[in-house]
């Protein structure tokens, strides 16, 4: 890519090696504990479902006997694995035994190593390779009818009721959606257990469930058979069950997924340390799953300034990236995040807001960089509202942008109608389509605004990075500075699921899925 910054590679060069020592110290945190919802994943991955007599989900309630028993740092996998070799039962009996109390994992005599991952490695396989064939449909319906080169039409849906959202899914996919993202129900990213089934009720937002998002699912693929296109389906798996809603994604064919510890950490005081160990595992799960990421570095300008702040965007992009390696997520999923939120009364803001979003384009020039429109300064005035999203449209078709968050105009009032969405994508198709090429017919002047602003954001984020390798991730946390939250390691929500591992600690699906690509 032809730089039309000047960026200095060397602060580059300098930022990406700090965010990479972060990440490393962070990693040796992760790699050394686990947590409830890490555990839950691995069984629902190995095919517990389902929930009790009191709509406890059976993976939590395998889990909750572990930790009552002083068995979780063994790793759920370990102990299903002795039951199944003491009982001659699959994973769902054996969590079903759990729940009557007729089984009792603590009592199992030990197993060798050997027999244990003998017993359980075949189940954790016959889950890889479902996996697996979802990928491979999914390529299947790309090759059937190609895939997009200009940015994804990206459009969200919030009815509350999975059958009303599939309903104006499909509206959506018809006018000219490429991504549909079901808003999960206000306050489930803090519920430490998954809701099990279809669901009809929601406020601002429809419970992320395994059947609903079968159901999305399928409904998407219909109208893409119908629109001779392919629909790709996002969800978000933040929150304290983070991994959890990863697995369910993968098992039913998500194809980008909001995931990022930091917006959890920040944005819903859920613990540090909790979720950057369950980001990892649900980071691991899809790579594998071929998902696209989500980060939420755009959320950090809700509550912080977009001039003043930029750089804690740039350095937090760094951070995921390097994570998301961490993880083995290859660049072309990540979907890192970022935002048009300078205030409109800002001389120059567009400049600003194009420096910004050209930077992220060359510093990360393989990641499918996820756009999001003006929210914070639309009013309610709809005409002023469309200009500012016609503003943003313009950013990404230059700069290339990948997953193009749509703007509405009717922002600040309601939950968008139809007919809204619909406004919405004809602009946005106006524009890319009348300036499709003018990106590449442009260049920016030397030493003139963009530059000069970009290679300041760079340079500050290039020095908090530096700063961050002294102090570690969970003590930048603390200072707040990210969005203008402070956060310490030891408060918020969740803390009490995480374990520190013993020894004999092994999850089949980090072995199975870390890093492999086919």
């Amino acid at each position: 890519m032809q730089s039309k910054l000047n960026l200095n590679r060397s602060l580059v060069d300098q930022a990406r090696a700090s965010a990479a020592a972060v990440a490393a110290q962070t990693q040796r945190f992760i790699d050394v504990h686990t947590t409830v919802t890490v555990e839950r994943a691995v069984c629902r991955l190995l095919g517990i479902d389902g929930v009790n007599e009191m709509d406890v989900p059976l993976p939590n309630a395998v889990v909750d006997h572990l930790k009552e028993k002083g068995l979780l740092a063994g790793g759920a996998a370990q102990h299903i694995a002795r039951a199944m070799l003491e009982t001659g039962l699959g994973p769902q009996e054996i969590a079903e035994g759990i729940d009557r109390g007729e089984i009792d994992l603590s009592r199992l005599p030990a197993r060798p190593e050997r027999d244990v991952r003998a017993a359980v490695m075949p189940v954790a396989e016959a889950a890889a390779a479902r996996i697996r064939q979802n990928v491979g449909k999914r390529r299947a319906y790309l090759e059937k009818f190609g895939d997009k080169t200009d940015p994804y039409l990206y459009v969200i849906v919030a009815t509350g009721n999975i059958y009303e959202d599939i309903v104006q899914a499909k509206a959506a996919a018809k006018q000219g959606a490429d991504i549909i993202a079901v808003i999960r129900t206000t306050g489930q990213s803090l519920l430490d257990y998954v809701p099990y089934g279809a669901t009809t009720e929601g406020f601002g937002g429809t419970y992320a469930t395994q059947e609903n998002f079968r159901l999305m699912r399928k409904a998407l693929d219909e109208a893409g058979e119908e629109e001779g296109r392919y629909i790709r389906l996002c969800n978000y798996c933040s929150g304290l069950c983070m991994p959890e809603i990863a697995a369910m994604g993968a098992l039913e064919r998500l194809d980008v997924m909001l995931n990022d510890a930091l917006y959890g950490i920040l944005f819903r005081d859920i613990n540090p340390q909790r979720t950057i160990v369950d980001q990892f595992f649900s980071r691991v799960i899809n790579s594998y799953a071929g998902v696209i990421i989500n980060t939420g570095e755009d959320n950090y300008l809700t509550t912080a300034d977009a001039v003043e702040e930029a750089h804690t965007v740039l350095a937090s992009q760094f951070l995921n990236e390097q994570f998301a390696l961490c993880a083995g997520l290859p660049e072309e999923q990540m979907g890192l995040g970022h935002a048009f939120e300078i205030a409109p009364d800002v001389e120059n803001g567009f400049l600003y807001e194009l420096a910004q979003a050209q930077m992220a384009r060359e510093i990360f020039p393989d990641a499918p960089l996820k756009y999001m429109p003006p929210t914070k300064f639309m009013t309610g005035n709809i005409f002023r509202g469309h200009v500012q999203d016609a503003l943003f449209n313009i950013v990404t078709i230059l700069t290339k942008q990948r997953l193009h968050l749509l703007g509405m105009l009717t922002e600040a009032i309601h939950t968008p109608f139809m007919s809204d969405r619909a406004l919405s994508i004809e602009n946005a198709q106006y524009i890319f389509r009348t300036m499709h090429d003018l990106g590449d017919e442009l260049v920016f002047k030397d030493g003139g605004i963009m530059q000069t602003r970009a290679n300041e954001v760079l340079a500050k984020a290039t020095g908090l990075l530096a700063e961050m390798e002294s102090i570690g991730l969970f003590g930048t946390l603390e200072r707040g500075t990210f969005a203008d939250i402070k956060r310490s390691r030891t408060g918020g929500k969740g803390l009490d699921g995480v374990v520190t591992k013993d020894e004999g600690y092994f999850n089949p699906f980090v072995e199975l899925m870390k890093g492999v690509r086919f």
